[in-house]
């Protein structure tokens, strides 16, 4: 790819994780719409990060890629500085939780100390520039287990269940720390379970399609009973733009997709859409209960009330809408799925796991 004039683009945004399920759909809606930015994405590709996924702009004039670790602060700070970065809205993270609890030094490596190195190098831009905005993108894991009423909220206090709830909780507070003691201009977003295309088949619903299609079991964490709020993609991404461009400097806001449903449930819905689509059935007789993951969260669901009436942010998708369109892209992009599945890892957790 040539060489660009950087001064030309009015703002220099990186986006870490970039090549990941939510940071390459927020790069296809953000690169076309602002092409008088320049978005730089910044991955490492761990088995979940895909460059094939950005292949309809990757030759967009708007858009650089930089394989980068975040835990390498030597390489990132050679990017922040080739670019004169104004802007960074942070993805990358190690998000499994199954896989934080057999192996969690990753996830402080990458969720903390990666999230240091960049607050550190935002700092120093900061100092550089008036115009420098971090964005931090979290979860609604961190506030741990609801019961059986109620919602999260932006001042819910934290109480993380797994090493990776932590991990995310951890980034969080060291984002606040940075505006409270350095004066970054910082805004953070929690969101809800999001669901949609692009996403790597360890989570519950690409890894339930493509075992339910496969006539593989179907696995489920103990009762089933364990609730999510899920979030389409798309509106997520709708909702990181306008917190980007609009948030208050030093706020959080929680981002949910007001879809509450049981796993259990959830699972069954993907069968019977799929027994309409594809025919044959019932996969439902599939589904298999397997043993429950320790100290697994019952409920999660998040209050989206602040953001709606702050920015005016409503997600647009019926969950079932959503997921049917979700159920078909998957079945339209079959290729895409089974790449992911040839390594070793998947083949083994396929078998093995379930959602966080």
């Amino acid at each position: 790819m040539t060489n660009i004039d950087i001064n030309k683009f009015q703002r220099k945004i990186a986006i870490t994780g970039g090549a990941g399920f939510i940071g390459s759909n927020l790069l296809l809606y953000m690169v076309p719409k602002y092409n008088q930015y320049l978005f730089i994405n910044i991955d490492r590709l761990t088995y979940a990060g895909n460059l094939s996924n950005l292949k309809t702009i990757e030759n967009s004039p708007n858009y650089r890629f930089e394989k980068i670790d975040i835990g390498d602060f030597n390489a990132l700070k050679l990017c922040f500085e080739k670019y004169h970065l104004d802007g960074v809205i942070h993805l990358a993270a190690e998000s499994h939780v199954d896989r934080s609890i057999i192996g969690p030094a990753e996830f402080i490596q990458t969720n903390i100390v990666g999230t240091f190195n960049l607050l550190e190098l935002a700092r120093k831009r900061h100092e550089e520039t008036d115009n420098f905005r971090f964005h931090h993108v979290s979860t609604d894991e961190v506030f741990g287990s609801l019961g059986e009423s109620g919602h999260f909220k932006e001042n819910s206090p934290y109480n993380p269940s797994s090493p990776y709830s932590a991990s995310k909780a951890s980034s969080d507070h060291l984002v606040n720390a940075y505006h409270k003691t350095y004066g970054l201009d910082v805004v953070t977003t929690n969101c809800s379970n999001n669901y949609g295309p692009y996403q790597f088949p360890e989570k519950l619903i690409p890894l339930m399609i493509r075992n339910a299609c496969a006539a593989l079991p179907l696995p489920v964490y103990g009762d089933g009973g364990h609730i999510r709020d899920w979030l389409h993609v798309e509106d997520h991404c709708r909702a990181l733009d306008l917190v980007f461009h609009a948030g208050k400097t030093g706020q959080t806001y929680n981002i949910g997709g007001h879809n509450e449903i049981r796993n259990i449930e959830l699972v069954k819905m993907i069968c019977g859409i799929l027994d309409d689509i594809l025919g044959g059935g019932p996969r439902e007789n599939l589904i298999t209960f397997v043993k429950d993951r320790p100290g697994h969260d019952r409920r999660y669901a998040i209050s989206a009330s602040y953001i709606a009436n702050e920015l005016g942010w409503q997600p647009q998708y019926s969950f079932n809408d959503g997921l049917r369109k979700t159920i078909i892209w998957y079945i339209e992009n079959k290729k895409w799925l089974e790449n992911c599945i040839n390594g070793e890892y998947l083949k083994y957790y396929a078998m093995n796991y379930s959602n966080r």
